[in-house]
């Protein structure tokens, strides 16, 4: 799950890039932050679900941020991917989070 955030984030171009390092059991993600000027890309960041109470939506009910400017990242049955990408293969899931 976290190395699909982290290629999403990749994709989407809000990083840089990644790296899986081996170097631990259960091993480390190492994420090359991407920067405009002096300015971070990422600007903000909203958790949905959390272990005690996660967030289901529907295809056409995903939330959008900041008016299609963000992204929200949902884990579906095909996958982790966009809220976009979820509208268009028309999938819903558990909404993780927002970025923008």
């Amino acid at each position: 799950l976290k190395a699909s955030l982290a290629h999403i984030l990749y994709e989407e171009r809000y990083v840089n890039g990644y790296s899986i390092l081996d170097d631990t059991p259960q091993g480390t993600i190492r994420i090359y932050l991407k920067y405009k000027g002096k300015e971070p890309v990422i600007r903000g960041l909203k958790r949905y679900s959390t272990p005690g109470l996660r967030i289901y939506s529907g295809a056409q009910e995903l939330p959008r941020t900041l008016n299609g400017l963000g992204l929200t990242i949902v884990t579906t049955p095909k996958g982790v991917m966009t809220d976009k990408r979820a509208k268009q293969e028309n999938v819903g899931g558990e909404v993780l989070c927002q970025i923008w």
